[in-house]
């Protein structure tokens, strides 16, 4: 990897890393880039393919108007070099961005669990897709919430809320 590709990298980083305010205490930007890079750089041996996707992903998420924690605690130390190398796009995803993946993999699970567990057979629903009454119906109450009827058509597969 030429050295040029280097330093244009650690420019954009450092770029990055001065976009929105300053937080007060924090490290130099020049410098974290530079010490960013290199632990990218080692980290992956000097892959050219995988090296640029990382440093894209990092501008990328450093630049998130929607992520200024991940940014913040890079400056001010809370994050090391070798750590922000490494991180995940799930890891330096915002808390919102977090509970929004928590919200779908339960949702997710809900509907799994949902499709194995029987549930009463009626023919008080008639499905949509088919028009056959063979359907199953299911009860989920949440808490404080109000019954929810989940119906499932025997026939086709075809679900929904009631």
């Amino acid at each position: 990897m030429s050295m040029e590709i280097r330093i244009k990298c650690r420019e954009m980083l450092a770029t990055a890393l001065k976009s929105g305010n300053m937080p007060p205490g924090c490290g130099d930007p020049d410098d974290m880039a530079a010490k960013l890079e290199d632990a990218i750089y080692g980290d992956l041996n000097g892959c050219k393919v995988k090296y640029k996707n990382r440093i894209r992903s990092r501008l990328a998420n450093l630049r998130d108007p929607k992520n200024p924690e991940l940014r913040q605690k890079f400056l001010l130390g809370q994050i090391t070099p070798e750590e922000l190398s490494k991180m995940t796009p799930e890891e330096m995803a915002s808390d919102d961005m977090k509970q929004m993946r928590q919200k779908y993999v339960q949702d997710s699970i809900n509907a799994a669990q949902m499709a194995k567990v029987q549930g009463t057979k009626t023919d008080q629903f008639k499905c949509e897709r088919c028009d056959k009454r063979n359907c199953s119906q299911l009860h989920i109450r949440d808490g404080d919430e109000p019954i929810i009827t989940f119906v499932i058509c025997d026939e086709c597969g075809n679900r929904w809320k009631s």
